[in-house]
């Protein structure tokens, strides 16, 4: 990159004269040095999942072997083993991986919900999964999509569809309830209606952007 005394101009390009006087440029910097070394970034972080996934594996099979030793519950390293399953699943998919944002925040939210509705099973179930984790699960979705259409206003009517998604998800909790598989349905109710007004409020104030965006999603 080099600069213009007399125009006050910086040319990007590599042109030994300015395109305005057609006085010779001086050298300022070059452009490469304006971006960080990503190569070395990833090759870091790269490093360390491979080293967290070496030391996961190390304490689960200590774990196993205490557990063996003090006849301690099965349950104990099964659940721990979930749990570093998750952290290197965030550092590979959340961190190295190359989806956007919002493939991202779904997956993740989805395994450990995933993961807990798996915990109350291993401990005998008590329905505390699908009485509040789940629905607490929708609710904090749907809070991820208003903060999403807040940060990125000029793009908002790109979530309708997430927010249809949280709509049906949360309806099918309510009809789990019907079936007697929710047993406390306050949760659910109100994940029911946030996802609802959430929808309707930016199909409502969206106007046409909004029905344009539905239509092409659905090819009507």
């Amino acid at each position: 990159m080099s600069k213009c005394i007399q125009c006050k101009i910086e040319v990007l390009d590599e042109a030994q004269h300015c395109p305005l006087c057609q006085s010779a440029l001086e050298h300022t910097i070059d452009v490469e040095d304006m971006y960080p070394d990503i190569k070395m970034r990833t090759r870091k972080l790269v490093m360390f999942s491979r080293i967290y996934l070496f030391l996961a594996i190390v304490a689960e099979i200590l774990l196993v072997n205490i557990s063996f030793l003090f006849r301690w519950s099965s349950i104990v390293y099964i659940i721990c083993a979930m749990a570093l399953f998750y952290g290197y699943t965030v550092i590979r998919y959340a961190i190295l991986g190359t989806s956007g944002y919002i493939a991202k925040t779904i997956v993740l939210i989805a395994m450990a919900l995933a993961m807990l509705v798996a915990a109350d099973f291993f401990v005998g179930y008590h329905g505390w999964s699908v009485n509040y984790v789940l629905p607490s699960g929708i609710l904090l979705m749907d809070i991820g999509i208003l903060i999403f259409i807040i940060a990125n206003r000029k793009n908002w009517q790109s979530y309708i569809m997430l927010e249809l998604f949280m709509v049906i998800c949360s309806g099918v909790m309510i009809l789990l309830y019907a079936f007697g598989v929710v047993t406390n349905p306050i949760v659910s109710v109100v994940a029911f209606n946030v996802s609802l007004i959430l929808f309707l409020g930016t199909v409502i104030i969206g106007g046409r952007r909004a029905r344009v965006e539905l239509k092409r999603r659905f090819h009507i």
